[in-house]
């Protein structure tokens, strides 16, 4: 019988690590998985252990000289030049670094299969989500792209479409890039714009390549946009066009730096928000999928107030067993955070006081604001992509 959720994890998964001092610390993760143990939301799930993928997996979506290349700075790191991308200030070498980065596209590609195969309706890895990998090339902290390996096992062994929706605050360019002109592939990218934030790219012109015209989707938005807008942008783009679409799979990519708090973005969001973008997705997943789901992490540089709060919710409300966003932080989590970090963690499992929740989202359906910036933003979108599919870009 399957399981309603697994979640991917182990404790080698902490050996992606770039050094002291880079935004992305393996303590993010840690935090992670101990939140979701000590709160029980790893009681409600399988939680599984990957391996590592070989090369003939990884040379699903990437050069095989680029993997030898990550092999030979993995070996001797102090060698490594930059010209893979690997030894620059983004993506620092590291010994090991081929076999942790390996590890994390395993997470993905188990969690894909597990859904496929019908052995877990909905799948997290919350230590993957590398977005900015290229075929050829490593960027933006990411070696190896998990994600698109993980499309790639899915279209391999039978699925005929994918949606991938990626509401990380930077673009998922990598993933974008890989897939640009597969039409089995649709592509959904929310984040803040190329103009203001790295990768600067994302525009809603990159509509897919020649025979694949309308699968490529970019909502540039503005800086500062808080909860509501947030949250509108992705149900006004992402729901509509996943319908049309009708994918086998669900994909998402959760990445968090769209906290107000985090220091590498300028977004305004809640965990709230965020846990409503995964309810959403979730739901997007039932509604289409008949529940064929895998979640992902991503980005996200707040290690402590926001990332182990925002995929402790992804990974509970996977699994049916939702946390309440006033829900009290474990004891022993946070005496763990001030005892080891001497950091005060947050008290409770969401930033809004109860008296601002639900999140009040304003449906397309009720008119557009050309006064908007997100609105605007928005539209431009859906110019450049609802023809493609029939539907119609002032109305849902």
């Amino acid at each position: 019988m399957a399981t309603q959720a697994c979640a991917i994890w182990g404790d080698d998964l902490v050996h992606y690590d770039f050094g002291l001092g880079h935004p992305m610390a393996p303590l993010r993760i840690a935090l992670t998985a101990r939140l979701c143990r000590d709160l029980g939301v790893f009681d409600h799930v399988e939680v599984v252990e990957p391996g590592e993928a070989d090369d003939e997996l990884l040379a699903t979506v990437h050069d095989r000289d680029y993997i030898a290349s990550v092999r030979s700075v993995s070996e001797q790191p102090h060698l490594a030049d930059g010209s893979n991308g690997c030894g620059t200030e983004d993506v620092p070498a590291f010994a090991g670094m081929h076999e942790a980065s390996a590890r994390l596209v395993a997470g993905t590609v188990e969690a894909a299969r597990r859904v496929w195969q019908g052995e877990a309706e909905h799948a997290v890895n919350f230590t993957g989500g590398m977005h900015h990998a290229m075929r050829d090339r490593a960027s933006g902290f990411c070696v190896y792209n998990d994600i698109a390996a993980g499309i790639r096992w899915l279209l391999d062994n039978g699925a005929e479409r994918v949606a991938y929706v990626d509401v990380d605050v930077h673009h998922g360019d990598g993933v974008q890039e890989i897939f640009y002109d597969d039409p089995r592939v649709m592509t959904i990218s929310v984040h803040e714009s190329g103009r203001t934030l790295f990768p600067g790219t994302g525009w809603p012109a990159d509509t897919g390549g020649p025979g694949a015209e309308g699968t490529a989707v970019n909502v540039a938005l503005p800086p500062g946009v808080v909860d509501s807008y947030w949250l509108r942008a992705i149900s006004s783009i992402a729901s509509p066009l996943v319908h049309a679409f009708a994918p086998d799979v669900l994909v998402t990519q959760h990445g968090c730096d769209t906290h107000r708090d985090d220091p590498l973005a300028h977004m305004g969001l809640t965990v709230d928000a965020q846990r409503h973008a995964a309810v959403l997705l979730h739901r997007l997943a039932h509604e289409v999928c008949d529940g064929r789901w895998v979640a992902t992490g991503g980005g996200g540089y707040d290690l402590v107030n926001v990332v182990p709060r925002a995929w402790t919710h992804l990974t509970a409300i996977a699994s049916h067993q939702p946390v309440a966003n006033r829900t009290e932080l474990p004891a022993a989590w946070r005496e763990h955070v001030q005892s080891t970090l001497e950091r005060t963690p947050p008290e409770t499992m969401g930033d809004l006081e109860p008296s601002e929740l639900p999140i009040w989202v304003q449906p397309w359906s009720m008119g557009y604001n050309p006064h908007s910036e997100v609105d605007r933003a928005v539209m431009a979108t859906r110019e450049a992509v609802f023809p493609a599919w029939g539907l119609d870009v002032w109305f849902d």
